[in-house]
């Protein structure tokens, strides 16, 4: 027993003794993304870290090691903007590109601005590691460079070109659909033509207006960083992405690049009373519909909603709806509505049949985690790209928002109720979902805990983050070499040009 308290007194003061200091920005006053946040840097305060989560969302209960940054008035601030989700649905590619980043300037600054933030920034508080959500909020590279911490970046989303770029990851647009453009990754010419040239749209935009524009942010919020946004943007030590080959697009990573999709996903837990005898007894089988955390089935305007209802009508079986309010307007019999649902524990009911989802990146991995076939409604970002992924992988089917109808909705679900291969394609996905050599999250901690290890882990980089952008794309060698068959030509071109004039004038003073 003596023994037993030396070595355990020794392995707690190793544990302490490699405790680090994190600093966890995830400001989106959506659920889904804090939930990610949350998972990671608990999980990492359990490790004996001690963690700071900036977040608009209050924590309920105190955890060791564990200290909340609260954003206070996000969500009011959220219900003045008046942004109208739905609105994304018939954007092009290009607009959306655009809309996506003008939308999130705001959430910046208020996240930078906030008092709470602005004190933090102040105080003496020392990180050895910071790990930023990155979406469109290229300006919290400040974070890194002000504590002068490790910088690790956690993606909501699979790889863009964008992370690829910050990585040195080269992937070819070919191939790997842009997240806007709702493609999947078997192109034919003309998607190709349009895939390309989002990309390079997309590059350009990058740096000639973002770049510039969260510099400036930056700087305004961390005047003690010196450094322009272009010299820190590239200073990642590792990015984890909400990512997996058995649900997304596979496309090949740096040794800094590393999947953990479905490291939110808990073990199931016992439902709601009520909830449990509803699907219990639903012998022919549920239909689960949400439209995630984020879009709210309640805005969906009177024609959509009605086309939905018509559709549910027609089925023999009942439908699960989460609809965020009292009581739906024509609600059929097999209809029954929730404000609120344990997704993850429903997915998991034997009798639920299909999921009718907005195509969001965590509903999609919970409902192949549980080998549940989908009907998607994408809206907007990534909602599109997991729907063509869904095709064609064959475990869904997307029917677009601007073209929703009941009976196009009913054609679709009949169709992957009925074809058995969508139900056996979810299943085989599920068991690649699954098949990992350690679970996500252990996965998340051991390449954090490693970058710590490792100072930095500078090793893992590739040479070509030591390249501008025009040179990581080979446009200088391009346009020397353009030059050199060019040059040559001109030359060519004025001395015969010269020649010939003077053939023309010796001719012309001969004649007279």
């Amino acid at each position: 027993m003596y023994v037993f308290k030396i070595f355990y007194f020794f392995s707690a003061f190793i544990c302490v003794s490699n405790a680090a200091r994190i600093l966890g920005i995830f400001h989106l006053h959506s659920y889904s993304h804090y939930q990610l946040g949350e998972m990671l840097l608990k999980e990492l305060a359990s490790r004996g870290h001690e963690v700071t989560m900036i977040t608009p969302v209050e924590e309920k209960e105190k955890i060791k090691n564990f200290r909340i940054i609260t954003l206070t008035n996000t969500f009011e601030h959220l219900k003045e903007m008046k942004f109208d989700m739905f609105n994304f649905a018939e954007r092009s590619a290009f607009s959306s590109v655009f809309k996506m980043n003008e939308m999130m300037l705001p959430f910046i600054e208020n996240t930078l601005n906030h008092t709470n933030v602005q004190n933090l920034i102040k105080s003496n508080d020392k990180f050895d590691l910071v790990i930023i959500e990155r979406l469109l909020n290229d300006a919290f590279h400040g974070f890194c460079a002000h504590f002068e911490a490790h910088c690790v970046i956690s993606s909501s989303v699979p790889p863009s070109y964008t992370s690829n770029m910050q990585m040195g990851n080269f992937v070819p647009p070919s191939y790997m659909p842009d997240l806007h453009a709702s493609l999947s990754s078997k192109m034919n010419f003309f998607e190709r033509a349009y895939n390309g040239l989002v990309y390079f749209i997309g590059i350009i935009l990058f740096h000639t207006h973002v770049i510039p524009t969260h510099n400036d942010i930056m700087h305004k919020y961390f005047p003690t960083v010196s450094h322009h946004l272009t010299d820190i943007f590239y200073n990642v030590s590792l990015t984890l992405f909400n990512s997996h080959v058995g649900v997304n697009t596979v496309i090949p990573l740096s040794p800094n690049m590393i999947d953990i999709g479905g490291y939110h996903i808990k073990p199931t837990a016992a439902l709601p009373k009520d909830l449990k005898e509803y699907l219990d007894n639903a012998k022919e089988g549920v239909i689960f519909f949400s439209m995630g955390s984020n879009l709210r089935s309640r805005d969906l305007t009177d024609t959509r909603r009605e086309a939905i209802l018509k559709a549910f009508a027609e089925l023999s079986e009942k439908v699960l709806w989460k609809w965020e309010d009292e009581s739906l307007p024509n609600q059929s019999s097999n209809v029954r509505i929730s404000k609120w649902v344990p997704q993850n524990d429903v997915l998991a009911h034997p009798n639920v049949k299909l999921f009718v989802t907005h195509g969001g990146l965590l509903s999609t991995l919970e409902a192949i985690y549980h080998g549940v076939p989908i009907v998607g409604i994408p809206v907007y970002g990534d909602q599109h790209s997991n729907m063509k992924i869904a095709e064609e992988y064959n475990y869904g089917i997307g029917i677009a928002l601007a073209d929703l109808t009941a009976e196009g909705l009913l054609k679709c679900i009949n169709t992957v109720l009925q074809n058995p291969e969508y139900l056996e394609n979810a299943r085989r996905r599920s068991k690649v979902l699954q098949d990992n050599p350690i679970p996500p999250l252990e996965k998340a901690i051991f390449w954090i805990e490693y970058v710590l290890r490792h100072n930095g882990a500078h090793h893992l980089k590739t040479a070509s983050l030591n390249l501008r952008w025009y040179q990581f794309l080979l446009l200088d060698v391009v346009a020397f070499l353009t030059f050199l068959v060019i040059a040559p030509m001109f030359i060519c071109y004025k001395i015969c040009k010269k020649l010939t004039l003077k053939r023309k004038a010796v001719k012309k003073i001969k004649k007279s």
